[in-house]
Order: C-alpha cells, then sequence, then structure tokens
C-alpha cells in the first residue's frame, strides 16, 4: 500500500453540547486526564461548539431565552489540548450574537486550526462539509441544525446581491392530528377569533401560496400550529424538502472528498410515546421522527456516522446497514452557568435592574437551583463514544460515561472526568435501555459501555 488510509482503519470520538467558559489546562484528575487521552488516541475528536466564540466588542446581542453563550476565544487552545480536533457549529446558540458572533466564530476557529461545519458567510458556505486530514484518512463533516429561529438562517447568495450569515438548517414541520370534536372545536375557535378570515385576507394581500395556511378542509392552521382531522390524537414531524434536498447533496460531496463521512444534526425535538406522558425533559426517551428518517437517509447517501446532540442527556445508539447512529451524546462540557456577561434582555426577563450580576440572572432563572439544569442529575452524567473501523468496517464502539459534577458548586461542576461506580451504571443502563428499541445491544464491561459489531 502507498499510503496508510488505505487500510481503512480508524478512529473517531463523537462527544456532545461543549458550553466551555473554563479553562481545561490545569486540572490534573486521573479521570480526567484519562479522557483526554482517549480523545486524544482517535484519529477525529468531535465536539459541538455550542455557543459564540468572540471577545465582548464582537457581534451584538440576537433574541433567545436561552443562555446567550459565549467561549472565549484564548480557550480553543483547551480544547486542542484536549484532544478536540471536528467542530460543529450548527446549533441554536450559534447565532447569539447575531450575523457578526458568526463571523467572529468563524475567524476564531479558522485562525486555531480547527476543521469546522455548519455555519457560514452565506448558505452554501453553511452547507458546505468542513474537512480533517488525519494519517487515516481525511474527514467530511457536514452540520445542520434542526433547533433555530428562523433569522438564524444562512441566506442564499444571489449575483446580485450577497447572501446572509448563519448556520445551516434543517427545517421541519409538526403536524398535530386530532379527532372529529377536537378538529371541530378548533374550527370554532378558528372562526370565531377571526383567525379564519384573517387568513382569507392574507390570501388577497402579497403572500406565497406556501406561507399560508393549506385551504384543505382537513386541516388548518391556528396559533402557528397545524392541526389535520384524523382517527385520534397524534404528533407527526417531515423535514423540509429543500433542507433536506441540499443537505444530501453535500453528503454526497463528502462521500465523494473524504475517506470518512460524518453528519452532525443538533435537535431540541422530540417523539415517540413519551412526548405525551413525560413529566420532565430528562423523561423523553426518542428523537423526532423526521430525525430518524433523516439519518438512515444520510447514511443512504453516503455518511459513516451520523450523530445528534440538544437534549443535553443520552438517548439510544441504532446501528443502520452496518454504520452508527447516535440520536444524541448529550452534553460533554456543560459551563454555561460561568459566562462573563449577559444583555440586558436576559436580565429582564426576570425583572433584575441593571446593577444585577451573571449570578443574580442565573440564580433567578433556575429559583436558587431548584428547577432546570441544576436540579436534575440526568444532565450531569452523559457519555461520548468512541468509534472504531477496521478494513473500512465498523468493528466496535466504546461507550464512554462521563460525570460533569452534579450538586457540585456552580464553579466546579461542569468539567467532564470519566464516571465510575453508580454514575457509570445508571449513564451505561440509559443507553442500554434506549438502545433496545433499535435491537442494539451494548453490554457493560467495567465502567465502560461496548457495542460488538
Amino acid at each position: 500500500m502507498t499510503y496508510q488510509s488505505e487500510k481503512g482503519n480508524f478512529t473517531i470520538a463523537l462527544a456532545g453540547d461543549t458550553m466551555l467558559t473554563r479553562k481545561l489546562t490545569p486540572f490534573s484528575e486521573e479521570r480526567f486526564l484519562q479522557l483526554r487521552a482517549i480523545l486524544r488516541q482517535a484519529d477525529a475528536s468531535f465536539v459541538n461548539l455550542e455557543g459564540t466564540v468572540h471577545n465582548w466588542d464582537e457581534g451584538t446581542p440576537g433574541i433567545t431565552q436561552g443562555t446567550f453563550m459565549t467561549t472565549d476565544p484564548k480557550l480553543l487552545d483547551d480544547l486542542k489540548w484536549l484532544g478536540v480536533n471536528l467542530i460543529c457549529c450548527a446549533n441554536n446558540h450559534a447565532f447569539d450574537y447575531g450575523e457578526d458572533g458568526v463571523l467572529a466564530n468563524l475567524k476564531h476557529l479558522e485562525a486555531a486550526g480547527l476543521a469546522n461545519a455548519g455555519s457560514g458567510k452565506n448558505l452554501a458556505e453553511a452547507r458546505a462539509p468542513g474537512y480533517l486530514d488525519t494519517a487515516n484518512g481525511r474527514v467530511g463533516l457536514v452540520a445542520a441544525t434542526a433547533t433555530f429561529r428562523p433569522w438564524n438562517q444562512a441566506g442564499e447568495q444571489r449575483p446580485d446581491l450577497r447572501g446572509r450569515p448563519g448556520i445551516n438548517p434543517l427545517g421541519f414541520q409538526t403536524t398535530h392530528y386530532v379527532d372529529a370534536a377536537a378538529f371541530q372545536q378548533l374550527q370554532r375557535v378558528s372562526r370565531e377569533l377571526g383567525f379564519e378570515k384573517s387568513t382569507e385576507r392574507a390570501r388577497k394581500h402579497f403572500y406565497s401560496d406556501k406561507e399560508l395556511a393549506s385551504a384543505n378542509v382537513n386541516e388548518l392552521t391556528l396559533l402557528g400550529n397545524r392541526y389535520v382531522l384524523g382517527e385520534g390524537f397524534s404528533i407527526a414531524t417531515e423535514v423540509n424538502q429543500r433542507d433536506l434536498e441540499d443537505n444530501l447533496r453535500w453528503i454526497s460531496e463528502a462521500r465523494r472528498q473524504a475517506d470518512w463521512v460524518v453528519v452532525s444534526v443538533h435537535c431540541h425535538e422530540f417523539g415517540g410515546p413519551t412526548l405525551l406522558t413525560a413529566a420532565t425533559r430528562a423523561e423523553l426517551e426518542e428523537t423526532a421522527d423526521f430525525v430518524t428518517k433523516f439519518a438512515h437517509q444520510a447514511i443512504d447517501a453516503g455518511a459513516d456516522i451520523f450523530v445528534g446532540h440538544g437534549s443535553h442527556f443520552p438517548m439510544g445508539v441504532e446501528i443502520y446497514k452496518g454504520k452508527p447512529i447516535f440520536y444524541s451524546v448529550g452534553n460533554f462540557v456543560f459551563q454555561n452557568e460561568t459566562v462573563g456577561f449577559f444583555p440586558a434582555d436576559a436580565y429582564e426577563r426576570f425583572d433584575l435592574g441593571l446593577k444585577a450580576t451573571p449570578s443574580d440572572f442565573l440564580d433567578a432563572r433556575t429559583n436558587g437551583g431548584k428547577k432546570g439544569h441544576p436540579s436534575d442529575p440526568a444532565y450531569w452524567e452523559n457519555m461520548f463514544p468512541v468509534c472504531e473501523f477496521s478494513a473500512g468496517k465498523l468493528k466496535e464502539i466504546k461507550i464512554y460515561p462521563i460525570d460533569q459534577g452534579f450538586g457540585r458548586p456552580r464553579p466546579q461542576r461542569g468539567r467532564p472526568v470519566l464516571a465510575d461506580g453508580e454514575v457509570a451504571q445508571r449513564v451505561i443502563d440509559r443507553v442500554v435501555n434506549l438502545s433496545k428499541r433499535y435491537g442494539t445491544k451494548v453490554v457493560t464491561r467495567g465502567d465502560h459501555g461496548v457495542i460488538e459489531l
């Protein structure tokens, strides 16, 4: 063989949501350094860098109800020290500081030499793969997000006008099926409150047909939700056709340009039976059905690996045509409580004045740690898989549980170490249980799980 990559041997570590606000290099706990060794031994180590890498004067605060996530550009060196070399930029925090924030993020990642995908100066650039060269082959990454606001999307370039910086969208539509009695009541609400006439007036104005509710008598749109007459009650999702076709085309491009193709999707949307029964987010067990379908389509188009994130806790693993699908790898670095500054909008949500500090805001939104992420260990007990390929085929997947310090003080928690004992077992048990529906068998070996192919 002329090249080492011809052997088809390759390893990749797939870590999830990374909200990095503090240094990583000072620490020397054994299980932290062991985690680092695993990442550095892999040919590629992927994370979803959730936020905007920028200085305080780069970008203008956008509109969001979540954390305005800022990562200091100097911390990218810590991320590289940890072993990370492949970055997803497509997520709901990529636009926290507007178009200039998107551009600043890209500038700092390029300066750090970190391969990335999922955002760009225009739509074509946001859709295009990022590439990482390794000793065992070139890796192509296509990254999209299903969770975004309409103005977060990158815009198409035209011959006469430049495009808009933003993220690579994977849009979708949700349909609520209801029975006849409920549908009649929804029609009555729409009629009596004037929504029906409002739509009629819009049809006679300058809106396109696709921007308005369907004229089908068996469906209606009410307060932004689509309802369809059915036999009972259920929820279904369908991907945006243009986003689907564009992303599949770029996956096919990556297949022709790279030895290994990774497809990443950030998604806060869920599906399955628990969507109607779960009392907390951590009790949700399945991603939305359009994501499952897209994962299969991505592999059919040439992807070797599909990696999901956004739920902030692990979900199931599927092996489809010999290729792994991770519906969510959960959190990795979870330091969204030590952000240095927030815009006025964040404080105003909780009636906090101009003299309020970041901790005042964080305490207010979690009721002193009694709700949200600080109140539930599920968000602080996660995992990252390492996929090993041999002779071009998936050989083994190791599931490494991680502990991010639930219950520790705010300045400590959020940095991952390899989990052991009860925490490790809880994480593995969760992945075991949520993978059964896909026919995937995960076995426990010490403090990690293994999927054998």
